[in-house]
């Protein structure tokens, strides 16, 4: 029949849409056996450690897995006038060719940072002297606070040396790298634990280890060649390192403020354009997406502040406020510690309030400043001398609120003022302070844009003016009157040369 197709044309015209079949049937079979196989990633495509914050728990690892294999005897190095001059050759010919002989130099290379292998007595001793004896609780500051809580807040010490040597294979931080030769080194990094040393050893016996860290590390060749310019000291504690701190000035102090009222530091060791400022490590639990969703309902008090009520110093705002505050209407204050019954108290505090109190204590700074942070509570800073961790690289004006210690203590006005803000800009503070939080932990292993990971990129900024200034100390005439030092008059503060 005249346009019937035959039996052999119909085939011919459906064979192609029978191999299209079969083929995408072959492909989805493949997939599927291919998706049950065992299927190969790059080693740092996903981190296989969850990240540990407990610096008890961290350590414990770290003692057990770490301290083994670096149990041979330091390297220690005399620095006589050869030696000095040999590596000032070396690091500068490597550094010329990095810089001046590849027009090709990538810019933004990691810092590189040779960790001194120091005696044990500075380092693993005074680690395991903490791991044998923080359950000792009855061991207290004067002020109340257990010790050892006060070394776990302060303990940027182990969080950024555990980070620095650990196996290669097991960081994830790109911001920085250990290299074994001093040589090839931007900076120097140096693992005293001055905290733990301060707390945990008798006074005289502190003293005496302090002076031998120091002829340690003075000793060395590199400090010789730079003045101790390009050094890092983790100096955390305001009170640690205090009897040799003025040998060491010219090092980069790892500190949690300025404190420019002049209690805890001599005029001239510490500069914002030199040291760099590290939060403490949060005393309280990290309060996570699930955690925050769950807690902006429960979140009915309006202002929470816990712990010392009197304290010295710049801290003597507190005892205002307490008596402007106490027994307002949805407002907490109360006394209280750093111990397991305070954390406890504290965190549920912090969960259940909108904003958190953060006066001044004995220093400008104080931990709580970061449990507010982690808690999700909207932190009202009350600290006129505060300079604040990475604030080179964080807006703190969208997490926090600033006010001034002239206007909080005026009657009503700090009430009012939090009464003012905006249920809309209030989600919004919240929002950001949960997004800010990672920027605070301190982990094992270290993570991308976490603590330790900013540290290194605030360095980063500070090195162009470290070498500047590392290499016009070598070629200034003494005594010249352009030879400017840490000791220089106040008139002089805005110098660049006086800080280095």
């Amino acid at each position: 029949m005249a346009g019937k197709p035959s039996p052999r044309t119909r085939s011919r015209s459906s064979s192609p849409i029978f191999l299209v079949t079969l083929s995408l049937l072959a492909l989805s079979i493949l997939f599927f056996l291919f998706s049950l196989s065992p299927r190969t990633l790059p080693s740092d495509a996903f981190p296989t450690l969850k990240p540990e914050t407990s610096f008890v728990a961290s350590l414990e690892h770290f003692l057990v897995h770490q301290a083994h294999k670096s149990s041979q005897a330091a390297r220690l190095v005399r620095g006589t006038d050869d030696v000095v001059t040999d590596l000032d050759d070396s690091m500068y010919g490597i550094e010329s060719k990095r810089v001046i002989g590849d027009p090709y130099f990538p810019v933004g290379m990691p810092i590189r940072v040779y960790v001194y292998e120091m005696p044990s007595k500075f380092t693993y001793d005074l680690l395991w002297l903490f791991r044998n004896t923080y359950r000792d609780t009855s061991n207290l500051t004067s002020n109340g606070s257990p010790v050892h809580r006060l070394i776990e807040q302060h303990s940027i010490d182990y969080w950024l040396w555990a980070d620095l040597i650990a196996p290669e294979s097991e960081r994830l931080l790109k911001s920085v790298v250990r290299v074994d030769r001093q040589e090839e080194a931007d900076l120097f990094y140096i693992p005293f634990f001055t905290t733990i040393s301060f707390f945990l050893l008798e006074k005289q016996q502190c003293k005496a280890l302090y002076r031998d860290a120091l002829n340690w590390v003075t000793d060395q060749p590199a400090w010789k060649r730079s003045g101790g310019r390009d050094h890092i000291l983790p100096v955390h504690h305001p009170w640690s390192f205090k009897s040799v701190r003025k040998f060491m000035k010219n090092a980069i102090w790892l500190l949690p403020d300025m404190d420019s009222t002049g209690n805890w530091y001599k005029p001239g060791q510490v500069f914002l354009e030199k040291d760099l400022i590290l939060p403490y490590v949060p005393n309280l639990d990290l309060c996570d997406a699930k955690c925050l969703e769950e807690s902006y309902s429960k979140r009915t008090t309006l202002l929470f502040f816990r712990g010392r009520l009197k304290r010295n110093a710049g801290g003597k705002i507190r005892a205002k406020l307490v008596a402007e505050l106490s027994g307002a209407r949805d407002v907490i204050i109360e006394e209280g510690t750093a111990g397991e019954g305070g954390k406890e108290a504290a965190q549920n505090g912090m969960r259940r309030s909108i904003f958190c109190l953060n006066p001044a204590g004995d220093t400008p700074s104080s931990a709580r400043l970061f449990d507010a942070i982690v808690s999700g509570c909207i932190p009202v800073i009350v600290s006129d001398e505060l300079e604040l961790p990475f604030e080179g690289i964080l807006d703190y004006r969208k997490i926090a609120l600033f006010v001034s210690s002239s206007d909080a203590v005026q009657p009503g006005w700090l009430l009012t003022f939090l009464k003012t803000v905006s249920p809309a800009h209030i989600r919004e503070m919240q929002q950001n302070v949960a997004k800010h939080a990672r920027h605070f932990l301190y982990s094992s292993p270290a993570q991308p844009l976490g603590a330790e990971d900013l540290v290194w990129r605030m360095m980063a900024g500070k090195l162009v003016s470290i070498k500047l200034h590392t290499r016009r100390s070598q070629r200034v005439v003494k005594q010249s009157r352009s030879l400017c030092t840490c000791d220089c008059q106040r008139a002089n503060m805005t110098s660049p040369g006086r800080f280095f």
